[in-house]
């Protein structure tokens, strides 16, 4: 049985968006306070998974987004040998619980981003940096 074989099986058994759900307008979804988050998931052999593998994931995620609207939103994953770290913007940490428990995909810890850095706040007025 392969790793995807499993996750959707545990996934059907328990009961994961890419996007908002588009059923609030734009001002009731920038009214909410979304939080960015970094989760870790060990997987193991994540690195070698097939795109056939990814897609199902990914298709699995956004449905069980889709499901738990516009509170939750997946931004990005990257997949290294044995872990898929993902960065969400939510309104809390037990969204982001939920989807994973209703997507079937493990969470071995949540990190609230505090502020992020990258090289342009090198040269950044100290205004700019949070």
């Amino acid at each position: 049985m392969t790793l995807l074989s499993l996750i959707l099986t545990f996934g059907s058994l328990t009961a994961y968006t890419q996007t908002a759900s588009i059923s609030k307008t734009k001002n009731e979804k920038s009214m909410k306070t979304m939080n960015t988050y970094v989760i870790e998931r060990e997987i193991p052999n994540a690195g070698n998974l097939t795109a056939a593998d990814l897609r199902g994931i990914a298709q699995k995620s956004c449905s069980v987004l889709k499901e738990l609207g516009p509170d939750i939103e997946w931004v990005q994953s990257y997949v290294t040998d044995n872990k898929i770290f993902c960065i969400y913007k939510a309104e809390n940490e037990a969204i982001l619980r939920t989807h994973a428990m209703k997507g079937g995909f493990p969470i071995n810890s949540v990190h609230l981003l505090s502020t992020d850095i990258s090289p342009a706040t090198a040269t950044a007025a100290l205004a700019e940096i949070k």
